[in-house]
């Protein structure tokens, strides 16, 4: 069965806890992948506009009622959560799957304040264009079939990767949660050394912008490894292999990404509610 399928076949309903950026990008996912409309309730102290404009189509906002929901989705800010939480209670019985998309919040503490049957959730930001990646972890007695609806709403922004060890949030927290700024700051100072060589800013950030964008989508579509394109762009004594052997030097990006990553697995363990 497609994603598709799955989330036209969902009839129970969802409750959206935070419309921002995040949630946001999620319920537009999920109404363009099929879900009912009708289906939603989002709970949002300040929706946006356009979030108001999907009462038209069915989405309820902020309804005065509150009954227990099939499934509470938590994109509300983490450090919103324990004062929000008990706000949304009302929405949650023993059996409501709530899938929190939290960076940091552990699915003990999100089974202290919320209750129900928790899968922890870590996406990162280019699921605002549908081209984010998932990793989630369900607790012990998240059943198939609550799974697969946490499946089917998470991928309404990209693939998902499941894990059964809640430890290694933390690493991958670092490596695709935080992961997008480390490409930004490449384009950056790809942009900056474009301009120290001599370019116009304006053709430097472009260059860059367009570079990063068209190699990142390359790798996307590609089914070699990274390190075989690398490979493939990189002729023996040539411009690229000069910028390689400094980059790649011992001291060079290696490492560098190593301790980074380390750097802020370390603040996610500290972090972790």
């Amino acid at each position: 069965m497609s994603n598709t399928d799955t989330l036209k076949n969902i009839t129970g309903t969802i409750v959206l806890a935070g419309a921002g950026k995040m949630g946001g990008a999620m319920l537009t996912g999920w109404l363009a992948g099929g879900l009912d409309a009708r289906r939603v309730v989002v709970v949002d102290p300040n929706p946006s506009d356009e979030i108001k404009a999907l009462a038209a189509k069915g989405v309820r906002i902020n309804p005065a009622d509150k009954a227990a929901a099939e499934t509470l989705v938590m994109a509300v800010k983490p450090q919103m959560f324990r004062e929000a939480g008990p706000a949304l209670k009302p929405f949650v019985g023993a059996s409501t799957l709530v899938v929190s998309i939290m960076a940091g919040t552990k699915i003990s503490a999100l089974e202290e304040v919320c209750g129900g049957m928790v899968v922890r959730a870590m996406p990162n930001t280019p699921a605002a264009i549908g081209r984010g990646i998932t990793v989630a972890v369900p607790a012990p007695r998240v059943g198939a079939a609550q799974r697969a609806i946490a499946d089917a709403l998470l991928r309404a922004t990209g693939p998902v990767e499941w894990v059964e060890d809640e430890k290694l949030m933390d690493a991958v927290t670092a490596v695709s949660g935080s992961g997008p700024a480390y490409v930004f700051l490449l384009a950056e100072e790809l942009a900056r050394a474009g301009v120290e060589a001599g370019l116009p800013a304006e053709l430097a950030t472009k260059l860059a912008r367009e570079t990063v964008a068209g190699s990142g989508e390359l790798l996307h579509r590609s089914d070699q490894p990274a390190a075989t394109l690398r490979q493939n762009v990189t002729s023996p004594g040539g411009t690229t292999a000069a910028a390689l052997e400094v980059l790649m030097a011992n001291d060079g990006l290696q490492p560098l990404m190593i301790r980074a990553v380390a750097a802020a697995t370390k603040r996610s363990i500290e972090l972790a509610k």
